[in-house]
């Protein structure tokens, strides 16, 4: 049986290890989509492998400029990425798109018939509620944590469910004091030691930020209460995430540090196929050590926990100071400490309502975005 997959965000990391999912599995797989930002280059070889999947680019000129080199129509601009979402034709969209862009594209998926693999993560921070009700069962997580949470449900009652464990690898900076990570360069924190990623998920990491964000995944994909969603930090990254059951028992989700497994499994579900990477040797793996997170050093993970319990607009928020404040500290206007502050002001300045439309969403968006400009600018 093949497979039909729209991929978005194919020039991304995990756009990439899809496409080498697709690559390994040529009679599994067929890709009848790709878009992206606007990495022409890229676009361009990836369009050239995949010739008769229809193609998309959110800038216009590099629509345009990629058009021209491929002699074929790319269709322009974010509303052409949402149309591709929802065009029949595929089993399966992948949406790894970056940032809260990813919502509306999420949204048409749901309003289809495809399933969404989601590795948009800001989908659902931002806009659980209305993908929820549109769809849970559709949705198949790609973040390994979820993916693993996911994995240990199948087969499992709801009502079993007595905690999830959300493992962390403790990013660059594990152990790590506040006095340490003054003036720590964007170089140190890109270097994250277990996940290769993009940028932005990459200084997630090492705020912690991303692991609150995958707190509210998981309390919308699961759900599952806050204090029920407990983070430790587990270096090795072998354990992916356990879910602890009313008997007692924990179910463990142990594998290699290596996207392409949860991708494939997305893609492959409820079968699966021949690992696409070298396995664990647990002859070899030596240790396996959790530790609970520093919130002190890490204020961004008691950020996302206060943001999800207050609910409504409050992780749109969140997500969106985040997304300006990282952007800031990537250019080297802010510094590294500066990214959870710059949360927490735009957060205090926001009291939270219930959103009615993706509309509502896009306007506390924008507002979060110029609230966190303005304090990062100081004005």
């Amino acid at each position: 049986m093949t497979v039909a997959v729209t991929l978005l965000g194919s020039t991304g990391s995990i756009g990439r290890q899809t496409l080498d999912v697709a690559r390994r599995y040529p009679d599994r797989v067929t890709i009848v989509a790709l878009a992206a930002r606007g990495s022409v280059d890229r676009f361009v070889e990836q369009a050239r492998e995949h010739p008769h999947a229809r193609r998309a680019l959110a800038d216009p000129e590099a629509a345009r400029r990629a058009q021209a080199v491929l002699g074929r129509p790319v269709l322009a601009g974010s509303a052409a990425l949402v149309d591709l979402a929802r065009e029949p034709g595929a089993d399966v969209v992948v949406n790894a798109l970056v940032g809260a862009a990813g919502l509306r594209a999420s949204i048409a998926t749901l309003e289809g018939t495809a399933r969404l693999a989601l590795a948009n993560k800001e989908s659902l921070v931002v806009g659980g509620t209305l993908l929820t009700g549109l769809g849970l069962d559709r949705i198949v997580p790609v973040d390994s944590e979820h993916s693993a949470i996911h994995q240990c449900l199948t087969g499992e009652p709801a009502h079993g469910v007595s905690r999830i464990w959300l493992t962390a690898s403790g990013g660059p900076f594990r152990g790590r004091t506040s006095a340490e990570l003054t003036g720590v360069t964007v170089a140190e924190a890109l270097a994250h030691p277990r996940w290769t990623m993009g940028p932005k998920i990459t200084i997630d990491s090492a705020t912690l930020m991303n692991k609150g964000l995958e707190v509210i995944e998981a309390h919308y994909l699961f759900g599952t209460e806050y204090d029920r969603i407990t983070v430790v930090v587990h270096p090795q990254s072998c354990v992916h995430s356990m879910v602890e059951f009313t008997d007692g028992s924990v179910k463990a989700h142990l594998g290699a540090t290596d996207m392409r497994i949860p991708i494939q499994y997305a893609l492959s579900m409820p079968g699966r196929w021949e690992c696409p990477v070298e396995p664990v040797d647990f002859l070899t793996i030596g240790r396996l050590d959790f530790e609970p997170p520093d919130p002190e050093t890490f204020r961004a993970l008691g950020l996302a926990y206060a943001a999800g319990r207050a609910g409504g607009t409050m992780p749109a928020v969140m997500n969106a100071a985040n997304e300006v404040a990282v952007a800031a500290f990537l250019a080297g206007t802010t510094p590294f400490l500066s990214i959870a502050e710059t949360v927490s002001r735009v957060m205090d300045l926001h009291t939270p309502v219930e959103p009615g439309s993706v509309e509502e969403l896009e306007a506390v968006d924008a507002w979060a975005r110029r609230e966190a400009s303005a304090v990062i600018s100081g004005d």
